[in-house]
């Protein structure tokens, strides 16, 4: 029989019994994690279900969640288009064809009240894959939430702020690695922002999915997130013990796994 591999190169068996499995195996819930990060898994509490959506302008993406939300989906992942997700308004002239096109655009305060128009954020969390705006759009979220009588503390979901993954491997970055990780602290100071936040909400977000998209292999794409997740562990900034980082889609051999750890 031919040796068959996975995409990593490494051997694996045609088949797995109950032989394969340690003696001594950890409970769910305990490390190495690999009966469930959960004890109850989710008999305790379902999984949030959110599809990627955004497009157009505020009002469209709205009519959009809140079809979504009807048809019983638990939660937002919002789509920014690309001037949004590199600090470009919809009138500038940097952001011509762009508007609206891979996302919602969202330039103001009055575009996030158009956006989340209706939707009660103290009972829908909210995924937002931004990046390198991600400090700025936070705030925007929080302020409406505000107006609508949510307190911080109330806030839950992700915010996807991996700004070296994205001079890496997207090219969607405002500010140079250098001064962004290790300077002014962009990264983990959307931490240090939301240290009001339940440790529900994800401040860190960490993208595997980036690198792996051009040409990286799942060994390579693994180790990245795991050294800028360790990264921002090392950098000194002020984080009470609340503050949550998260693997985000940590694909391996074609498995995706959503883990996320305070």
């Amino acid at each position: 029989m031919s040796t068959i591999e996975n995409d990593s190169g490494l051997p694996i068996k045609p088949v797995y019994s109950s032989e394969d499995r340690p003696a001594d195996e950890p409970q769910p819930g305990t490390f190495p994690f690999t009966r469930g990060i959960h004890k109850d898994m989710y008999r305790g509490r379902l999984w949030t279900m959110r599809q990627y959506a955004g497009f157009g302008t505020a009002a469209e993406s709205n009519k959009r969640y809140k079809f979504l939300l009807k048809q019983g989906q638990t939660g937002l992942s919002v789509a920014f288009d690309l001037p949004t997700q590199i600090g470009y308004d919809s009138d500038d002239p940097m952001a011509n064809g762009e508007v609206g096109k891979v996302g919602v655009a969202i330039d103001s305060l009055e575009d996030m009240e158009t956006l989340l128009d209706g939707i009660p954020l103290e009972k829908v969390s909210t995924s937002m894959t931004i990046n390198a705006t991600a400090t700025m759009l936070l705030l925007l979220y929080q302020l409406v939430a505000e107006k609508q009588g949510c307190p911080p503390e109330k806030i839950t979901g992700t915010v996807q702020n991996d700004i070296l993954k994205e001079y890496a491997a997207r090219g969607t970055y405002i500010f140079p690695p250098k001064p962004s990780i290790f300077s002014t602290y962009l990264f983990p100071d959307t931490g240090s922002r939301g240290c009001g936040v339940p440790s529900a909400s994800t401040k860190l977000s960490t993208c595997s999915a980036a690198p792996r998209n051009p040409s990286s292999e799942s060994v390579m794409e693994s180790a990245t997130t795991v050294m800028l997740w360790l990264m921002s562990l090392m950098l000194p900034t002020k984080v009470d013990s609340r503050f949550s980082f998260s693997i985000w889609t940590l694909r391996i051999d074609g498995a995706v796994f959503w883990k996320s750890r305070t």
